[in-house]
């Protein structure tokens, strides 16, 4: 055992230790939160236009702060990004996160002194949780991938910007920049066909232990690599163990990289977000996460199923429920106020506190009232693949409301298999009763004969790939929606077909 391997397992008991003990005191922790939230931004200037000065509970806060999504947001945030200080929170950030928007452009989502880092040592303690617990260490002794956006900057009115990935690339400790790959001109390449080519020139000969990145976009790294050196991941890289991924749910993909890789690894789930890490896998055990209670962020949940009601009930954390789900709202220390997120979550476990990623919330499908959310789609394909042993590269779901046929309305599943099941019909089948097994409201359609059952449309190889490029959304952090309520995604891929 390396002196590293060794220090990382003393390192890892002491972490530990100190996660039990605010994971032990969820309210109180919030609690705490909630008040130096409240306390640090009193004098800037949404703080002033809020009453911070006599916020004394959160009723206080829900009564003066309403929820709001970047969109609403945004008068505060294009004064920050001007340059003017003390707006959403003292001082003015170090640096501001670009995403993509939908309905404002480009999104500038501003990183603190305060909220820089939560972003680090979440991923450290995620992985530190791992060795606690399974003992293995050895792999911090190897090389480690990051699959992520260009570490490049730009400046804006004295504030650097840049993608998330890349700014957190600038925080790499120390101790593990020896270990980290690709090299920095690799991951400065913006086009990201060529971007992964370069990575497996630079990682196709080294000891590979951990790999970490959006799951769809490593299955195109582990492709590459086998196509250039015919060999499987696991043959390749011997030592490589533990996969780390966000972003979307892995057990779509898992079969696929199984087969990629030539055997099982480990694996560890990440909820992180340009506005701030908000949870990780903390146990093999468990596929809920960690939901991070002192990390700088007060929570509040609506339930999804009344969000769009006029005045929807706000709670915190010691009112949520096992298996509801929940949109998630957030107030930060990077000046995020009653934010909504987007992000739906539903918690597995409430000692501690653990969720997992359920959907989206502007990611439905409710063409007829049915209310179908991501994570019923994603638990029967996995039960499909589990059942009907094939494996799949990527999927979405969409309504077709007028068939050419004029036959009845249905939901269009558009999935690109490793290789067609034989024995489609049976696939489809087995996917209709799921849904109507989750979701009674489907049930109720199909029954009455609203709807007539689902259909699957097999899509040719890289089908994804060739959308997402169209979109100018290839590789780094985007995700291919997993349902829509719409038909602009599924027309879009049909229209790539021969």
């Amino acid at each position: 055992m390396s002196i590293k391997s060794f220090s990382a397992k003393i390192f890892s008991k002491i972490v530990v230790f100190q996660i039990k003990k605010w994971a032990s005191n969820p309210v109180k922790t919030q609690q705490k939160v909630f008040y130096n939230l409240i306390s640090q931004a009193k004098s800037t200037a949404f703080g002033k236009d809020h009453d911070f000065e006599n916020i004394k509970t959160f009723q206080d806060f829900a009564t003066r702060v309403p929820v709001r999504d970047y969109e609403a947001l945004k008068s505060y945030v294009d004064r920050t990004v001007s340059g003017e200080a003390d707006v959403l929170w003292p001082n003015k950030p170090l640096y501001f996160a670009k995403t993509s928007g939908t309905t404002s452009g480009a999104k500038y989502i501003p990183l603190t002194k305060e909220s820089m880092p939560f972003h680090i040592q979440a991923a450290r303690n995620a992985i530190l949780c791992y060795i606690n617990e399974t003992g293995k260490a050895n792999f911090v002794d190897g090389k480690m991938i990051f699959l992520q956006g260009s570490p490049e900057m730009q400046e804006k009115n004295g504030i650097k910007l840049g993608r998330l990935s890349g700014i957190v690339a600038h925080y790499v400790p120390a101790y593990l920049q020896k270990n980290r790959l690709p090299s920095w001109e690799t991951n400065c390449i913006e086009d990201w066909e060529t971007k992964v080519d370069a990575i497996v020139e630079e990682t196709k000969n080294e000891n590979m232990t951990v790999i970490s990145g959006i799951p769809s976009w490593v299955q195109m790294y582990f492709e590459k690599l086998e196509s250039n050196t015919g060999k499987k991941v696991g043959d390749l890289f011997k030592n490589f163990n533990l996969f780390i991924y966000g972003g979307v749910n892995f057990e779509p993909y898992r079969a696929k990289f199984e087969t990629l890789i030539g055997r099982k690894v480990d694996s560890i789930e990440l909820f992180p977000a340009s506005e701030g890490f908000f949870a990780y896998q903390d146990s093999q055990n468990d596929k809920g996460m960690l939901l991070l209670l002192n990390s700088g962020i007060f929570y509040e949940f609506i339930k999804a199923s009344t969000f769009f009601d006029e005045n929807p009930k706000r709670l915190t954390i010691g009112e949520v429920e096992v298996g509801v789900n929940y949109v998630m709202i957030i107030s930060t220390n990077a000046g995020l106020w009653g934010y909504n997120l987007g992000d739906t979550v539903q918690f597995t476990s409430t000692k501690p506190y653990r969720v997992i990623v359920s959907g989206r919330i502007k990611h439905f499908i409710s063409a007829f009232g049915e209310h179908v959310i991501g994570k019923e789609v994603e638990e029967a394909m996995n039960r499909a693949i589990t059942k009907f042993n094939f494996s799949i590269s990527e999927f979405t779901v969409a309504p077709q409301i007028t068939p050419s046929d004029g036959a009845l309305p249905y939901h269009e599943w558009l999935v690109e298999f490793s290789e067609t099941p034989n024995n489609l019909s049976e696939v489809m089948a087995f996917l209709d009763a799921e849904m109507q097994r989750q979701n009674s409201y489907y049930f109720d359609l199909i029954e009455g004969k609203i709807l007539q059952p689902l259909k699957v449309s097999s899509l040719k190889k890289d089908s994804f790939q060739a959308y997402m490029k169209s979109e100018g959304k290839l590789g780094g952090q985007n995700k291919v929606p997993r349902l829509s309520n719409d038909r602009k995604i599924a027309d879009a891929l049909l229209k790539i077909q021969p």
